[in-house]
């Protein structure tokens, strides 16, 4: 099958939005030569700390193509996950806001997996696999290249209608589809904010983040004792961490999800300081069983804890 022509490809976007996500945007799926070179450079300076599996897979990570038999072409979404209910303030500990409600990955799996099947009944019959963070593939700068936003001092996606609170999905498909996304120019300027927010330095120039000092680093993926030098700097942090995010002037856009699993339950909205202190390993599998806190676990989450007191 030749091209798909590009009326089916704005409907492909149409029906991503009637199926819940936010934005939606096509790219081939070809070699990511730019990023290749970005990710080559940042492992080579050790700047993924103990994250290992990072140097696995390097040809896939940085070629789409690879992952699917056959791929042509990639669809990328963003699902919404900026929550309307807020931690209360004080001398209360964090978690980051993505693991609010149920774990994203599940949840925007299904929405992907009803969203071509959607595809497949109305519109054309397409082989393919979909992916939330569950491959090594460069989501941020496939979204980019859809012209979803742009790749942030921080390193996040930063959309110019919806912030950077969003998660990145894609299906990538044996279907050449019609591809008519416009970059979005870099719209951060001379703003330093998230550099100079950041407590611990992890944010450097040319859009690298240090894992060796970065809060969601420590706080979720290092599982031995942490860093001694970063003590007093992590602000209550214990899982995760949204400094970044929060202080951006493009997340003044950002409006709360719609998406009923990602909203907090009163329980996690609730808790103070002194209930963080006195959580236990049954009340840690009531608050967080379905949500992607459990990928740190209950004695990490206590180590956290502790650091930051």
């Amino acid at each position: 099958m030749g091209k798909v022509s590009q009326e089916i490809s704005v409907k492909i976007r149409d029906l991503a939005i009637r199926s819940g996500f936010t934005d939606c945007g096509i790219v081939p799926a070809s070699k990511l030569n730019k990023d290749a070179e970005k990710l080559h450079n940042w492992l080579n300076s050790g700047m993924h700390a103990g994250m290992k599996y990072m140097e696995n897979h390097f040809d896939k990570r940085t070629n789409p193509a690879l992952l699917v038999p056959g791929a042509k072409s990639v669809i990328v979404v963003l699902l919404n996950y900026f929550p309307e209910e807020q931690q209360k303030r004080g001398s209360n500990f964090f978690i980051s806001k993505y693991a609010f409600g149920c774990d994203y990955h599940q949840v925007m799996k299904s929405m992907l997996r009803k969203f071509q099947e959607s595809i497949n009944k109305e519109l054309i019959s397409l082989n393919g696999r979909v992916f939330v963070d569950s491959a090594p593939i460069l989501e941020r700068a496939l979204a980019s290249l859809a012209g979803l936003g742009w790749v942030g001092k921080n390193a996040n996606l930063i959309s110019p209608k919806h912030g950077s609170f969003c998660f990145i999905g894609e299906i990538i498909t044996d279907i050449e589809l019609a591809c008519n996304n416009k970059p979005v120019p870099d719209f951060c300027g001379s703003c330093t904010k998230c550099i100079e927010a950041c407590p611990t330095n992890a944010i450097l120039p040319d859009r690298f983040i240090d894992s060796r000092q970065c809060i969601s680093y420590w706080t979720i993926e290092h599982k031995d004792e942490i860093d001694g030098s970063l003590k007093g700097k992590f602000e209550n942090r214990i899982f995760g961490c949204d400094i970044c995010q929060d202080v951006c002037p493009w997340n003044r856009k950002s409006q709360p999800s719609t998406i009923d699993e990602f909203r907090p339950s009163a329980d996690l909205i609730n808790m103070t300081g002194k209930d963080w202190q006195e959580l236990t390993e049954i009340r840690f599998n009531e608050l967080f069983e379905e949500t992607a806190v459990t990928r740190a676990g209950f004695e990490s989450l206590i180590r956290n804890i502790r650091f930051v007191t």
